[in-house]
């Protein structure tokens, strides 16, 4: 077969070594986004975290609770003395004085916890002098005068029961007329020992019919016992005037303690119809069973008054003394407080 020619032939061009050569590579794949896994992720952490700032906040708001809104502190306890003889004014200044709320004169005329009459009082009777028993009671500052008055009225009922009620049919009084005659004891006594020797004397004039004279009772008609009596108020008409009036005061004359509530219940088996403070000035009392003796130990006493620029004299005994008026006139337990 004949060839062709050589002007017939393609022409095949060499490349250049220089040309580069372009490889196409095949794109790169980046996995999707595993939003399905995350968001609850997420979710649970922001959750986690709004509970630890939340217990924070309530962790914050408690402290601050707790040093602007303190608890208020417990109330305060305070005692209140009640010293033997006191009548219902002077317990009524003594109450106000320690702060107790109310007015104890209205409060103690009368109470729902004790009934005079069970004691032989006669209807009527004013208030509840005499019953309200001296002591001394753990109270809370600022509480009502009935708190008190309700304490002391289960201390007597405590302290005055049946021996008492006993003693006074015995003694031919009412419970009521022997509570009487204990507050005059609790006027009258200095020393311990002179307690049931008054009581003798009181009965026993009683029980002869002569005035008690005892001039303490004028005293608690006038609210005063401290300025010397003028002749006057001595002839005051008040049915507490036992220097006029036969017989016991219509009411006590204060509020005994035990030791002149025993004292009434067991008076001293002697036939004394008089007594005269001592002229030695310490306190007892000078006792005698004919006028004309009592007479010269009034005398006596009132010597020793003008001796001394008209005061009373000065107890030589003075530590016996002392001892003497504390046993006398400081506050007695009761005997189960």
């Amino acid at each position: 077969m004949p060839e062709k020619p050589l002007a017939e032939l393609p022409v095949v061009e060499k490349l250049p070594a220089e040309l580069p050569v372009v490889v196409e590579e095949p794109p790169v794949q980046t996995a999707p986004a595993k939003r399905s896994r995350n968001i609850p992720a997420r979710v649970g952490a922001l959750l986690a975290l709004l509970a630890v700032g939340g217990a924070i906040w309530l962790l914050a708001q408690s402290l601050s609770n707790s040093t602007t809104h303190k608890p208020p502190p417990p109330p305060r306890v305070t005692k209140v003395t009640i010293p033997e003889g006191y009548t219902r004014a002077h317990i009524a200044a003594l109450a106000k004085d320690e702060g107790l709320i109310g007015s104890y004169l209205t409060a103690s005329l009368r109470s729902s916890h004790l009934h005079p009459t069970r004691y032989g009082a006669p209807h009527g009777t004013p208030n509840l002098e005499g019953f309200l028993f001296p002591a001394t009671y753990d109270l809370y500052a600022g509480a009502p005068v009935r708190r008190l008055i309700d304490e002391q009225l289960g201390a007597f009922q405590e302290n005055f029961g049946n021996v008492e009620f006993d003693r006074a049919h015995a003694l031919g009084v009412s419970p009521y007329q022997l509570l009487i005659v204990a507050s005059m004891i609790e006027r009258e006594a200095e020393v311990e020992h002179d307690r049931p020797l008054i009581a003798a004397v009181i009965y026993n004039r009683l029980h002869q019919g002569i005035p008690l004279g005892i001039d303490a009772t004028i005293r608690y008609a006038l609210n005063d016992f401290s300025k010397p009596l003028t002749e006057a108020q001595l002839r005051d008409p008040s049915p507490y005037n036992t220097r006029l009036h036969h017989g016991l005061p219509p009411t006590p004359i204060g509020n005994p303690g035990l030791a002149s509530i025993h004292a009434a219940a067991h008076p001293a088996h002697v036939s004394y119809l008089y007594y005269v403070a001592g002229a030695d000035g310490c306190g007892e009392h000078v006792f005698s069973s004919s006028y004309a003796q009592f007479e010269r130990d009034a005398a006596a006493y009132r010597e020793a008054v003008a001796k001394n620029h008209g005061r009373v004299p000065t107890c030589k005994r003075v530590a016996q003394s002392a001892a003497g008026r504390r046993a006398g006139r400081l506050a007695i337990p009761s005997k189960k407080r």
